[in-house]
């Protein structure tokens, strides 16, 4: 009868729920791929444009008039070069292989963070040295990030050391002026990167899958 199968299948279902402990396990794990590690180091670039705006206000009124004053622009010198770069045509950047953008991304921060190394030694004050270290240690992270990514999408990552932020036979600044000028396009140059490094993370993350949920039977006895 109708009444009598139902009453079965409710047995079955009770039966089945007390013996649960001696079934197969059913896991569910989420795998940390390539779309993780993009997402990440895309929100550690927003933190670090973040934290970069509040360091570079404190800096540059360190640094003093004309440097801390808005409409400050000066031209880029040529001592400023050894600085990597991000004024680069974006179409040109654009069009560049997603390995090639991010070899790109990861030796520019290499150096610039040993730029900013050498920067936070030669401050006089105990603030802005904490501020620096910390900022320091946050690029370290996104360098190692970027890192990730690469690894996780199959790139190798790009040979040999980051370049010295005083290459042998480099003279110092003539004069004190010129070295406040270094530190600024160190921060101008900054900004830049970290700008277009959320744009290529952002565009990035598009392009592969989020993390993929799976569930994963754990036979055991089997």
């Amino acid at each position: 009868s109708p009444a009598g199968d139902s009453w079965g299948i409710f047995t079955f279902l009770c039966a089945a729920l007390c013996n649960l402990p001696a079934l197969p396990a059913l896991n569910c794990s989420e795998e940390l791929g390539a779309g993780q590690s993009i997402q990440q180091t895309y929100d550690l670039t927003r933190y670090l444009e973040h934290q970069l705006r509040t360091l570079a206000g404190t800096y540059l009124n360190y640094l003093g008039p004309p440097f801390n004053e808005p409409d400050f622009n000066p031209p880029r010198l040529a001592r400023a070069e050894r600085v990597p770069s991000a004024t680069v045509d974006l179409d040109l950047w654009r069009g560049l292989t997603d390995n090639a953008r991010l070899a790109a991304n990861y030796r520019a921060y290499s150096r610039l963070l040993c730029y900013l190394r050498v920067l936070d030694g030669q401050v006089g004050t105990a603030e802005l040295r904490h501020r620096l270290a910390h900022f320091c240690a946050s690029l370290q992270g996104l360098v190692l990030s970027i890192g990730g990514v690469m690894s996780s999408l199959g790139y190798p990552l790009p040979a040999g050391p980051a370049a010295p932020p005083t290459p042998p036979g480099t003279p110092a600044a003539p004069n004190d002026f010129l070295k406040k000028m270094d530190d600024f396009w160190l921060l101008k140059e900054l900004q830049t990167w970290l700008w277009r490094s959320a744009k290529d993370f952002n565009r990035l993350k598009k392009k592969v899958p989020p993390a993929v949920v799976t569930l994963r039977l754990e036979a055991r006895g089997f």
